[in-house]
């Protein structure tokens, strides 16, 4: 079974990519906005490799899902790359690993982030439901999404937290107006 194969070979590609930017646009916070956040984050992707590992042998897989369900996941994982990484670019030098508001910071409002607050855990969250699917198997799938929807769900609220004390009214009214994941739904 190929997507298997194909979504890993998906996945070392997105981290190739996405952890050296991190690196070289890290930034020592002038203050904590971060409440540990980017370490569950750390805790999630050395939970996935487990369930991957399982679902290479074979442990835990899904009776009656045929190889479309593989590709179907391998689609969402690259539909969700594409999501994290147009936000990634549009947020440019705004983007870090940790949760930080800088001196020159300022609220994005345009592009993706007219339609969610947090495209890029969108996109995540999306990513990692496909690479879940594309092995068919259920543990893949919880290692694959749990412990990345219990990171996003903590770190929304942080980063949330940290925007609407640095931004006050104009990041309340911008929450209003847009949802946090799903555009017109959550």
């Amino acid at each position: 079974m190929l997507p298997p194969f194909v979504a890993t070979a998906l996945r070392v590609l997105w981290l190739a990519v996405e952890l050296p930017y991190l690196r070289r646009h890290r930034v020592k916070p002038a203050r904590d906005w971060d409440r540990r956040s980017a370490l569950l984050w750390d805790v999630a992707n050395a939970l996935e490799p487990f369930g991957m590992v399982l679902g290479f042998v074979g442990v835990g897989r899904m009776r009656g899902a045929g190889e479309y369900v593989g590709w179907a996941g391998v689609a969402l994982l690259v539909l969700g790359v594409a999501v994290r990484w147009s936000a990634i670019y549009a947020l440019g030098k705004f983007f870090t690993g940790v949760v930080l508001i800088r001196e020159d910071h300022r609220l994005m409002r345009g592009g993706i982030y007219r339609h969610v607050r947090h495209p890029a855990y969108t996109g995540a969250l999306v990513a990692h439901l496909g690479l879940g699917l594309s092995f068919t198997n259920w543990y893949s799938l919880a290692f694959g999404v749990v412990p990345y929807a219990l990171a996003a769900a903590y770190r929304i609220r942080v980063e949330e937290r940290a925007l609407l004390a640095a931004f006050g009214d104009e990041y309340e009214s911008y929450a209003r107006a847009t949802k946090r994941l799903i555009p017109k739904v959550f």
